[in-house]
């Protein structure tokens, strides 16, 4: 069975060129309407998730990146101006699963770094023992993106313990180096893996953003390896 994996950068719900509005429900209709099983987003709004999860009759687990302090007043800010207060209203990752209310079986996070922002890899297992991680690495240091890109290969392989495993998500890095895993495609920054079984079985697909976000969405489709 095909299993088709998105991942979208949201930069913090914005568009370009720039709308000053809270585009909740733009993003929401927007990632509703793609055919995906699993969705891997970064840089969400720590609030966004359950409306997101909601609109796409999905399920979803969240863990807060960075430039969380005071979040109610970040997010009022937000609301109001987002162009205004950019990254600083705050980020998470979110991990979306469709299906029924156990479509997630399990949770796993860790923290990759601090500084200069709080980094996190994060995975779910679905219910039928697939897990799919979720990284957004470090901006304009390639190295300490690659010591994260290797830090969450081994996390994610230790959670998975030989199962399916997904790893998907902006790198940050335009060749990330995944020992054992297979590219299931990639564009600039924005990739997925796959392993335990797992391989490509057809060529990733950009999706219409329209004018949402900088990164464009990317649909890779993994089946069982021969």
């Amino acid at each position: 069975m095909a299993l088709r994996v998105l991942t979208w950068n949201l930069f913090h719900g914005r568009a370009l060129p720039p709308r000053n509005a809270d585009l909740i429900d733009q993003f929401a209709e927007r990632i509703a309407s793609w055919p995906w099983d699993v969705a891997l987003l970064q840089e969400v709004p720590p609030w966004w998730p359950p409306a997101l999860a909601a609109a796409s009759g999905a399920q979803q687990r969240t863990t807060l990146t960075s430039r969380n302090q005071l979040l109610p007043l970040r997010r009022a800010v937000a609301r109001r101006w987002p162009e205004l207060i950019k990254s600083g209203g705050g980020g998470a990752n979110a991990i979306l699963v469709r299906g029924a209310s156990d479509a997630i079986a399990a949770h796993a996070r860790r923290r990759l770094c601090l500084w200069p922002e709080r980094r996190v890899v994060h995975a779910v297992r679905d219910a039928h023992g697939s897990w799919f991680a979720n990284l957004h690495a470090t901006v304009h240091d390639d190295p300490q993106a690659r010591r994260e890109i290797a830090a969450a290969r081994a996390a994610t392989l230790r959670w998975a313990a030989g199962a399916p495993l997904v790893l998907g998500g902006d790198f940050n890095v335009r060749d990330p180096d995944l020992p054992g895993f297979a590219h299931a495609g990639g564009v600039k920054v924005d990739h997925v893996f796959a392993t335990g079984g797992l391989a490509p079985t057809a060529a990733v697909e950009l999706l219409d953003r329209g004018d949402l976000s900088d990164h464009a969405p990317l649909l890779a489709t993994v089946g069982k390896s021969a």
